[in-house]
């Protein structure tokens, strides 16, 4: 590493090499998308990431729940190297052994039924645009093109056009109005919104249902699963009317909840079959890669030759990188270490004894730790102080309930190599968190349910609005 930092210092990276100097350098050179970074990283090892300075940090967020085997993991990196000195790019024109063989592991996973198939791109936000495509060409009995698509309210789904219409947060979407047309948002976990928008009073003004998008887990909403028997009423209500159930797991799939898909968790997906599922982010273990499964013949064909298409996606050194991924998932039994180690540290957490820590919620590995008082900001950085990268969720600049009424909390997406020693590590920080000096004497005793919906989830107060990479 240090021989790279050696070379690239000869180049327009900073011959101060210490955080400070890359920090103005990335200020010169990067565009002021997501503010300063809060650290430059330099390398990483499992489930610790060390900085430019020499400090290492517990890295509790895996890149975003990225990072499913964590960092630099030999099979991993052994698999990638091997495939690029093996065969590193060609078209889709042609097809390649590991492509092939990623489609048919994905589809033995999900449990998708004969017909079948995998139409693979290099991110989340990409697997959501072809499933949004996808929605576009599903037609009524006569023919007639469907344009009306629901989604979630809380819903994050990317931020190409496409997937931003899917999108809920005004903050991500007005900037870039007009958005693709016709998606609605449905009130989250909302049984009755849900039947009313599928009703024939709803249909009759506003047209046929093309399908029901949704995250069994959502994210930047704060960890919120859907409510128990909500996926299965959707699942019944999209087969009347010949509309697409279309779940989003670019976050919960690949073992981040405990199972393969969250899905596929009786409590969240109760037994429901989807017809689309998108993929991405712990898939490739750190390298870009996504997917869409389609689930049987018709939503297999929706897309047809031409109507289509990626340079990367599918390249064989992704679907290596996804191979070896879910080989090691698979190999050293993870899903059970997320359900074991994920329960472990939610139970550690909250019986941490600070009287900041309300709740812990979420499913495996994907836990938002709720607190007493709106701090998150303040803790996320206390944190990072402390040699632990976690995900704020703060109450937005311009929301317009009184900050005191709100409840507010840190995500947490470790590595699925997490172990019960970092947990209680990650834990023991949590003990030490005291309540602020500066609270208001009549902040009211009873706090909200959830988390407020249009928070971001990953970034301090003091930073532009900018979370959620798909």
């Amino acid at each position: 590493m240090s021989e790279i930092l050696d070379t690239l210092a000869h180049g327009a990276a900073p011959r101060d090499l210490s955080s400070a100097g890359w920090t103005e350098a990335y200020r010169r050179s990067v565009m002021d998308t997501f503010g300063p970074p809060q650290r430059i990283l330099v390398r990483g090892e499992g489930a610790y990431v060390w900085d430019a300075d020499g400090r290492r940090y517990l890295d509790l967020l895996a890149g975003i729940a990225v990072n499913a085997l964590g960092h630099a993991h030999p099979t991993l990196t052994a698999a990638i190297s091997a495939q690029l000195g093996t065969l590193g790019h060609v078209s889709n024109f042609f097809g390649t052994p590991t492509q092939i063989a990623l489609a048919e592991t994905l589809l033995r996973l999900a449990g998708a039924p004969d017909g079948s198939r995998v139409f693979f791109t290099n991110s989340g936000t990409e697997a959501v645009e072809a499933a949004f495509k996808m929605t576009r060409r599903v037609a009524s009995d006569d023919g007639t093109p469907r344009t009306r698509v629901l989604a979630l309210e809380g819903a994050f789904h990317g931020r190409s056009m496409g997937a931003l219409a899917l999108t809920h947060k005004p903050a991500y979407r007005e900037p870039f109005e007009p958005l693709p047309g016709g998606v609605e948002h449905l009130p989250f976990g909302d049984t009755e919104a849900l039947e009313h928008a599928f009703s024939p009073a709803a249909v009759a003004e506003r047209g046929p249902v093309a399908a029901f998008v949704a995250e069994p887990v959502q994210g930047e909403a704060g960890v919120r699963p859907l409510p128990p028997g909500y996926l299965a009423l959707a699942r019944r209500l999209t087969s009347e009317a010949g509309a697409l159930l279309v779940l989003d797991e670019v976050q919960t799939g690949v073992g981040r909840t405990g199972s393969w898909f969250a899905f596929q968790q009786p409590e969240v997906g109760g037994g429901v079959v989807p017809d689309v599922v998108t993929l991405a982010k712990g898939l490739g273990g750190g390298f870009p890669v996504g997917a869409v499964v389609a689930f049987g013949e018709r939503a297999a064909t929706l897309l047809g030759r031409g109507q289509h298409g990626t340079t990367f996606g599918g390249n064989p050194v992704a679907a290596a990188a996804a191979l070896a991924t879910i080989g090691v998932i698979e190999r050293d039994g993870l899903l059970s270490n997320v359900r074991e180690v994920g329960a472990l540290l939610r139970q550690e957490i909250e019986m941490c004894g600070s009287p900041l820590v309300r709740e812990v919620r979420g499913r495996g590995l994907l836990l938002a730790v709720r607190l007493t008082h709106p701090v998150a900001a303040d803790v996320a950085r206390r944190a990072l102080d402390a040699g632990l990268i976690v995900n704020a969720v703060a109450p937005d600049a311009v929301r317009l309930a009184p900050p005191q009424t709100d409840a507010s909390g840190v995500v947490l997406a470790p590595p699925l190599v997490l172990t019960a020693e970092q947990a209680r590590e990650a834990a023991r920080f949590f003990a030490t968190l005291t309540l602020p000096d500066d609270l208001p004497d009549d902040r009211p005793d009873d706090l909200p349910d959830d988390l407020p919906d249009d928070l971001p989830d990953d970034l301090p107060d003091d930073r532009p609005d900018e979370t959620e990479e798909a």
